[in-house]
């Protein structure tokens, strides 16, 4: 009789479970290949969780949104679930190949309340989540959004932290990554993404985002035990504009994330953006990642052609400092045309005018020493495209208009600076200049950026980014650059291209090096500065030094301006993250190997069977034997390639070298 009883009351606890929305139920997607595993349970909280390989990748996490008082995905109930698969091929114009095979499944909840939970699980990639409202949303306001990341173990984190603790949401995205468990995350500290997680047996596991379109991008901070949790800025208050530049700076914010507008949702279903782990089983598959970029709403330009990637003469990291000629060096119509003059000679595509050019708070009011149109039209002469820099705000305030008048003049587009947030009227806005630059055919290149997070496939004018701790902190900084050099193409690079602006001429050693603002050096030796052409994405790369350097140094500026900035195939063929990289791209039938060290001299043996077969010619940039003495001592010399045999190149401390395969 008592079993009788406990039965009955288990069915009817059972029932009443199951009539609340609150009994679990289970889903899953799996990668089409197998190996990578999504679960998802749906009781009183949906959580997921990630497997690959058999291994616990993500410990279950809870997932949920509250959007106008009411929260997306507790007491979730289920209508309908779907399972999509897709195999195609994508053309990634300015990419790091160019074109990706896409092959993942997707899982769509369809909840009860007229939201979705999107789930995908690709190939070789990882995973990511999504919500998306399936009807049209108008002043609804975003005020919480739960994302867990929950791992089994104290494992190590590379974390970029925002060193601000009074103004969290407020940065440059330029940190430099501290290496420590998941146990010491900081407690009075944010990071940005991507964050960079090791587990075990070798496989590492990204945390970033994607599709970030009138939505926060998102912070991490420490969870409890081993956990995540994401963090949004909200949607600012009060702001105020500095009379220098014209930069906004938020002085309150709202209590909300997002703000639903009419006009950013004309049409259900409203997608909010990504969250993403993507999952490597080895170091050397971050840096070739595509999850990000897979994510991304796909192409809104439609035609490419008129998008001309390529090398850029930049002025404001030499501070103008040209030599040798009969006027006075600065912000003048001479001074650029003597940029112009060098950037025609080296078959460089680009100047930049960068900061001083315009007035501070109005783009439109041109410096009364500079003569644009005149050097509109002699560039135009030259061969050579000038892209104008502008502070976000200011360009955004007469956007249109702005567009417009220089594309007319025939300028080619913008280098646009200081935006140093990335909350939704941020994100808003860059999409903004980005579709206005686009319908006057002018392409953009966001500096003081958030990572790209996919914007590039979307708005492929956009074609570099900064958010990366560049070349430009060696006009001030003491710290060492060369480990993050090292360091960041596994973490950061797999979001997208970086704005590094690489191309130093004054090479220095570790002892020498010394922060010079108007007469700049690199740290690191000569060869590392042209290996990192070939390291890091970037479609459209400066040549940071001045004119005289490089005629000076006129064998390295041949070789660097020959070297292409779009590639067909991209590989990693051996690395150790913050140690050595060593990448080979493609363009045509021509390989281009590029490799980076750390302050460790490093001896390497590159198998090259895998790029080509036979006997090849084959030429060589690499550290001179005396670049342990002098960082400007370098080798350029003709070589033979078998591919049978192993290719033996030694890089000194803080050195590099490239190898260009015929």
């Amino acid at each position: 009789m008592v079993q009788i009883m406990k039965r009955i009351f288990t069915f009817l606890l059972l029932c009443a479970l199951a009539a609340a929305g609150l009994q679990a139920k289970p889903y899953r997607v799996t990668s089409p290949d197998g190996r990578t595993t999504v679960d998802i349970d749906v009781q009183r909280q949906i959580t997921w969780s990630v497997t690959h390989n058999g291994q616990r990748v993500l410990a279950p996490s809870v997932i949920s949104m509250t959007v106008s008082g009411q929260v997306i995905g507790y007491n979730a109930k289920v209508k309908s679930d779907d399972i999509k698969k897709i195999r195609t091929i994508i053309p990634a114009p300015f990419w790091r190949q160019d074109f990706i095979e896409e092959r993942y499944n997707q899982l769509t909840l369809n909840l009860a309340d007229g939201w979705s939970l999107i789930f995908r699980a690709y190939d070789g990639q990882g995973v990511a989540y999504r919500f998306s409202a399936n009807e049209v949303l108008k002043g609804d306001c975003v005020t919480a959004e739960r994302v867990e990341f929950n791992f089994d173990r104290d494992f190590l984190a590379y974390v970029p932290y925002n060193n601000d603790t009074q103004h969290p949401y407020a940065t440059s995205f330029e940190s430099k990554y501290t290496v420590a468990p998941l146990s010491r995350f900081r407690n009075d500290a944010v990071a940005f993404s991507p964050l960079l997680v090791c587990l075990d047996n070798g496989m590492r596991v990204a945390i970033t985002d994607s599709d970030i379109e009138s939505y926060p991008g998102m912070f991490l901070k420490k969870g409890e035990g081993f956990s995540l949790v994401g963090d949004f800025a909200p949607v600012p208050g009060m702001v105020h504009e500095t009379p220098r530049r014209g930069q906004v700076v938020v002085d309150t914010y709202t209590d909300n994330l997002a703000v639903i507008k009419e006009n950013a949702t004309k049409k259900a279903p409203r997608n909010f953006p990504w969250r993403v782990l993507a999952i490597a089983e080895s170091e050397t598959n971050l840096p070739t990642n595509n999850l990000v970029w897979l994510l991304a709403s796909p192409n809104r330009i439609g035609d490419t052609s008129w998008i001309r990637p390529g090398k850029v003469a930049w002025d404001w990291w030499n501070d103008w400092n040209i030599t040798g000629v009969d006027f006075k060096s600065g912000i003048n119509t001479q001074t650029y045309k003597h940029y112009i003059d060098f950037a025609s000679e080296n078959g460089i595509e680009y100047v930049i005018l960068d900061e001083g050019w315009s007035a501070p708070l109005d783009i439109l009011k041109v410096n009364s020493d500079i003569d644009l149109k005149e050097l509109a039209r002699y560039a135009e002469e030259k061969n050579v495209g000038l892209v104008l820099w502008a502070v976000s705000y200011v360009l955004d305030k007469d956007l249109e208009k702005a567009c417009q008048t220089y594309a007319k003049m025939g300028i080619k587009g913008f280098k646009v600076d200081f935006m140093n947030r990335d909350d939704q009227e941020v994100t808003e806005q860059l999409y903004r200049i980005a579709s206005t630059a686009a319908r006057y055919q002018m392409i953009i290149d966001y500096h003081g950026m958030y990572k790209p997070a996919g914007m590039n496939r979307t708005w492929p004018n956009v074609l570099n980014f900064e958010g990366v701790w560049g070349l430009e902190q060696l006009k001030w900084t003491t710290e060492d650059i060369v480990e993050y050099d090292v360091t960041f193409p596994f973490i950061r690079m797999l979001s997208g291209p970086v704005d590094y602006t690489q191309g130093a001429m004054r090479n220095a050693l570790r002892n020498e090096y010394v922060p010079n603002n108007s007469n700049p050096m690199s740290q690191g030796t000569r060869a590392r500065q042209v290996a990192e052409y070939i390291v890091f994405d970037s479609p459209f790369v400066m040549l940071c030094d001045n004119p005289e350097a490089y005629r000076k140094e006129q064998e390295t500026t041949d070789f660097i301006t020959a070297l292409p900035t779009v590639w067909d195939e991209t590989r990693i063929l051996q690395g150790s993250i913050g140690k050595f990289i060593v990448t080979a791209r493609r363009s045509g039938e021509r390989w281009y190997v590029g490799g980076l060290t750390n302050w460790d001299a490093r001896d390497l043996s590159l198998d090259l069977s895998s790029l080509v077969k036979g006997q090849h010619d084959a030429v060589l940039f690499r550290d001179g034997v005396n670049a342990t003495r002098n960082a400007t001592d370098y080798r350029l010399e003709s070589v033979e390639i078998q591919s049978k045999k192993p290719f033996l190149v030694r890089m000194a401390p803080g050195g590099g070298f490239v190898l260009i395969i015929d």
